[in-house]
């Protein structure tokens, strides 16, 4: 056998490993985010950016779980984007600017939105420069997918900056389909029941899916005496429930309104991309298998994998997954700046 020869069979038996191994993962690995390398699975090198930049329910901790799960079981790249302090640790307690004025917050590796197939937003009340609103505004005008988590719809302060047609265009209401209008719940004292909507129990969200409870409370997205704007579809409402136990019975005087839907968005180049809001999602209510569960099925669904969805994949933690409590008194609850490699 000549040199020649064997040196191509090695190089085919080579594209072959790297075909059966898979695509690298898109983004290198940085001491200021994290890479979760997708591994067999049918999200296979599609790759999703996740962005933790809240201050009240624990994302640092959710957003790094909900990756390990689609990469390590479902076989998506992931990049967990985190807001860091100037010292480069990941830090919920950094006020916002409607406690300084002058704050701009720091979401290292948004660049990467421009490789991503999805992007998994928990962000609240940012306000980051102009060069990392302008890649976020960049991504939203692409028409890739957004699922977004909790706070997202009200997830950056101010004005957003983007028109359409001389049109402003509003992140909450007008892209993710509705914004925090108040709690119809409790405040962290009142729990949700996730109700399926009958109509909508074919939905391939909602493959799987059974029971949905969190201690997080109902939000009111749309003003009073109205409903989910043109193009949304509810697939979960939220039951007010009297306390923060899942056994709890409902509040009868609060009428369910909607936690879950889906909702299509087309930017300025024409391309739509489907969207998904859960106003759930803190990280101890990403304790419920069932919760897990639609956000992995909507990831799926958003990135046009629906066909693949399988009701009875695991969407089980990868490690351990002990998240802190919601709430802004960071002493008592245990929350402090850390490295982003801490959550790994």
């Amino acid at each position: 056998m000549t040199r020649s020869l064997l040196t191509m069979m090695w190089t085919a038996v080579g594209l072959l490993l790297a075909a059966c191994a898979g695509s690298p993962h898109p983004v290198p690995e940085d001491p200021r985010w994290l890479t979760c390398p997708g591994g067999s699975g049918p999200g296979a090198g599609r790759h999703i950016v996740l962005v933790a930049a809240d201050q009240e329910y624990r994302s640092e901790q959710s957003m790094p779980m909900l990756a390990r799960i689609l990469a390590e079981r479902h076989g998506f790249h992931c990049t967990v984007l985190f807001a860091l302090n100037a010292d480069g640790l990941v830090d919920p307690t950094m006020p916002t600017r409607q406690q300084d004025k002058q704050i701009v917050h720091d979401i290292p590796g948004l660049e990467h939105l421009a490789s991503a197939d999805a992007l998994i937003l928990f962000s609240r009340f940012m306000t980051p420069s102009a060069a990392d609103m302008a890649r976020i505004i960049d991504y939203v005008d692409s028409g890739k997918p957004i699922i977004a988590l909790r706070t997202a719809n009200h997830g950056f302060l101010g004005p957003f900056p983007y028109e359409i047609d001389g049109r402003k265009v509003r992140f909450g209401d007008d892209v993710l389909g509705g914004t925090f209008r108040g709690h119809h719940g409790g405040w962290h004292r009142e729990s949700t029941r996730g109700v399926l909507v009958e109509a909508q129990l074919d939905h391939p969200i909602l493959r799987g899916v059974d029971d949905v409870w969190g201690p997080s409370d109902v939000y009111r997205t749309y003003p009073k005496g109205q409903s989910l704007p043109e193009g949304c579809t509810a697939l979960i409402m939220g039951q007010v429930l009297t306390g923060l136990e899942p056994n709890d019975p409902p509040n009868e005087k609060k009428i369910a309104l909607p936690v879950a839907w889906t909702k299509t968005w087309t930017g300025t180049k024409g391309a739509t991309g489907r969207g998904f809001h859960c106003t759930k999602g803190s990280a101890p209510a990403l304790e419920s298998a069932g919760l897990r569960r639609v956000v992995v099925n909507a990831t799926y669904w958003c990135t046009g994998l629906e066909d693949s969805i399988d009701a009875d994949a695991s969407v089980a933690y990868v490690g351990e997954y002990e998240p802190l409590a919601s709430g802004f008194n960071y002493q008592e609850i245990g929350v402090e700046p850390r490295l982003p490699s801490y959550y790994r």
